[in-house]
């Protein structure tokens, strides 16, 4: 019986903020010959996302650590209505 091998490459980090916190991503390329989605990043927030597509996954990376004007006011309006413990 052949045991599958997996074959994971790192394909980049990304370096950024939201939320007000320093944050890094950290993007992988996985192929063990089943997977449909080998490309994906972790995030030291907890987030993570599966690509079918390089670019997506970098271009996804790129925007979840350097957040737009729009989801940075989104991103301070929310942190404003929290409720204060």
């Amino acid at each position: 019986m052949k045991r599958e091998q997996q074959i994971e490459f790192w394909a980049g980090t990304y370096h950024g903020r939201h939320d007000g916190a320093q944050v890094t991503t950290i993007a992988t390329a996985t192929f063990d010959g089943t997977s449909t989605v080998p490309y994906s990043w972790t995030c030291t927030c907890g987030a993570s996302k599966c690509f079918s597509d390089r670019w997506e996954m970098d271009t996804s990376a790129w925007q979840h650590t350097h957040p737009t004007g729009w989801a940075r006011l989104r991103q301070w309006a929310a942190r404003l209505l929290q409720p204060r413990s």
